[in-house]
């Protein structure tokens, strides 16, 4: 199996800042954390168990009916995860809200998919969903870090900002409140993209 199957999702490849896919969710769950890893890592268990799944029938799949039967794998996988949240990370839930019924809209599932699975054997097609899936979840994770730390002052919602330095308490800092807005999720997933096609030249489109 190559490497690059999941070497390249990582970075090179990035499903969020090379190929642009799933940014929604990237500005409305990263304000905190807490809700980004657990999205992250609820993206990553559903792409790659799809991918699995769809690549084990992809031989009795009628193509007229392809996209149904993606739909109804995802929405089973999403379905699971959802109940699981409900029963052992029930405020966490809370804050994902309607996010997480929404992975089974999200581009990053259908397209690789459509992409991978379908003409691929199982192991690559779960190596390529966990890839994905995890380099999706490195930018919400990126992005959530600074939105609640300069937003917040908190991580993981411990504070990490020393209550001293607060100007209220005689000190000299105060929560940047635009950081906790969607904008600066726009802004940051904007500044990711930017670093990395300044490494990654071959990415600037030729005018």
């Amino acid at each position: 199996m190559d490497k690059k199957i999941f070497i390249e999702p990582l970075f090179k490849n990035n499903p969020v800042s090379v190929l642009v896919l799933g940014i929604c969710s990237a500005l409305a769950v990263t304000v905190k954390l807490e809700p980004a890893l657990v999205m992250a890592l609820s993206v990553t268990i559903v792409l790659g168990f799809s991918e699995v799944i769809i690549s084990l029938i992809r031989n009795t799949i009628p193509n007229r009916i392809r996209i149904i039967v993606q739909l109804v794998v995802v929405a089973m996988l999403v379905i699971l995860v959802d109940q699981i949240l409900k029963a052992f990370a029930y405020e966490v839930s809370k804050q994902l809200s309607v996010f997480v019924g929404l992975i089974i809209t999200n581009c990053i599932i259908m397209g690789r998919i459509e992409a991978f699975a379908l003409g691929n054997k199982p192991l690559p097609a779960f190596v390529d969903g966990i890839a994905n899936g995890l380099g999706y979840g490195i930018i919400l994770v990126v992005v959530a870090f600074f939105r609640e730390l300069f937003g917040s002052g908190t991580l993981l919602g411990y504070q990490i900002v020393p209550a001293t330095w607060y100007i209220k308490n005689g000190g000299f800092y105060e929560n940047n409140g635009l950081f906790i807005l969607p904008p600066m999720a726009l802004i940051l997933v904007g500044v990711f993209i930017w670093v990395q096609r300044s490494i990654q030249k071959e990415l600037i489109e030729k005018q």
